[in-house]
C-alpha cells in the first residue's frame, strides 16, 4: 500500500486542476480582514489555493511534504502572480525557529496524519513555529458527517485517475476529539464549528471541522 506522501505525488497533477480556487474562501477572507498583514504559514499548502486571500500585504510561507505538490505550487503561484516560499516538509517537524510565524493556516491537513501521538506532535510544532498570540485556523473531516456513520475513525478514501484508483488516508475527527487535543497541546480554542457552506440544520453532521486557535 502506497504511502499518503506517494499518493499525493501521484494525484498532484490532477489536483491542480480540480481544486484550482479556495474550497473556503468565505472563511479564509475573513481571516485575511481580521489579520490584515503579516508573516504567514500554510501547512500542507498542496498547490496553493488557500494563499489566494492572502496575496496582499502577507508574507507567504507554505510547506507540503509531496514535492510534486509543491511543483504544481510553483505553476500556480506564477499563473495567479503571487510569490510564495514553498518547502518541502513534514508537519511533525517544522524546519522553522521557534516564534517564526504570524499566523497560520491549515486546511484539510491534519486529518491524514496516522496515529495519536503523532496528531499531538504536530499540533505543538504548529504552536512551536507561532509568534506568541499568534493564531492559527484548521480544518479536519468530521466523523459526524452521514457518509461515515457507524463505520471507522480511520478511512482509506479514494482519488480516482484514469488508469487506477489511490487510497488516502484519513483519521475523522469528532468536535470533542479535535476540542481535547488542541487543549492538551495547549491552544486556546477561539471558535471551533461548521464550514458556513455546510447545509446540514444539525451542525455537527457538517463534512468540516474548522477551528480558529490561538497560542
Amino acid at each position: 500500500m502506497a504511502t499518503n506522501r506517494e499518493v499525493f505525488d501521484q494525484i498532484a497533477e490532477s489536483w491542480y486542476r480540480v481544486r484550482h480556487w479556495p474550497l473556503l474562501r468565505e472563511e479564509l477572507g475573513e481571516l485575511a480582514r481580521r489579520w490584515r498583514c503579516g508573516k504567514l504559514l500554510n501547512i500542507g499548502c498542496a498547490h496553493g489555493a488557500d494563499f489566494l486571500p492572502f496575496t496582499h500585504d502577507f508574507e507567504l510561507w507554505g510547506v507540503d511534504f509531496s514535492p510534486a505538490m509543491l511543483k504544481q505550487g510553483l505553476r500556480y503561484s506564477a499563473k495567479l502572480g503571487f510569490y510564495v516560499n514553498l518547502v518541502a516538509a513534514d508537519a511533525l517537524f517544522l524546519p522553522f525557529p521557534d516564534d517564526t510565524f504570524d499566523w497560520a493556516v491549515s486546511v484539510a491537513t491534519y486529518h491524514h496524519i496516522k496515529g495519536k501521538e503523532e496528531r499531538e506532535r504536530a499540533f505543538c510544532e504548529l504552536r512551536r513555529v507561532l509568534k506568541p498570540r499568534g493564531e492559527a485556523f484548521l480544518t479536519v473531516w468530521n466523523h459526524g458527517q452521514p457518509r461515515f456513520w457507524l463505520r471507522s475513525k480511520e478511512q482509506k478514501v479514494p482519488w480516482r485517475l484514469k488508469e487506477k484508483t489511490l487510497y488516502r488516508y484519513y483519521h475523522l475527527f469528532s468536535y470533542g476529539e479535535l476540542r481535547n487535543v488542541l487543549i492538551k497541546t495547549g491552544w486556546q480554542i477561539i471558535t471551533m464549528s461548521a464550514e458556513r457552506s455546510c447545509r446540514f440544520p444539525i451542525r455537527s453532521f457538517s463534512r468540516n471541522i474548522c477551528a480558529l486557535i490561538k497560542k
